[in-house]
């Protein structure tokens, strides 16, 4: 069993695919209209086995409900200055014992962190 799709509700979906793709680096899978009430738009991280969806009619949670969406990273402070150099307001580097984090949310206040993993011994 893999998760492949995750749906992330967003009030305009020009406006997210441009932030998920323009200033987070995500690649844009499918962006089709399907019918007058469903258009369903596919985006990946680079390297990622799963994706998200946004898009008219594909979840019926509310805009920026989605949180805690994680990725993992190799390395946090080059992800942070990536997504600060592309525009996206983006925390601090979090130090913690179980990896480091840093934090950001889509226009709607979806949320994501972004996981360095511990080296492992």
């Amino acid at each position: 069993m893999k998760l492949e799709l995750v749906p992330v509700p967003v009030t305009d979906v020009d406006r997210a695919k441009a932030f998920y793709v323009d200033q987070v680096g995500f690649n844009p899978d499918h962006d089709q209209r399907v019918n007058d009430d469903l258009r369903f738009v596919q985006l990946t991280p680079p390297g990622s086995a799963c994706s998200v969806v946004i898009g008219e009619g594909v979840t019926q949670m509310a805009p920026g409900s989605q949180q805690g969406l994680l990725a993992v990273i190799a390395d946090a402070d080059a992800a942070r200055a990536e997504l600060a150099a592309r525009g996206v307001a983006v925390s601090e580097v979090d130090e913690q014992p179980w990896g480091r984090f840093v934090y950001f949310a889509d226009p709607d206040g979806n949320g994501w962190a972004l996981q360095e993993p511990p080296a492992r011994s």
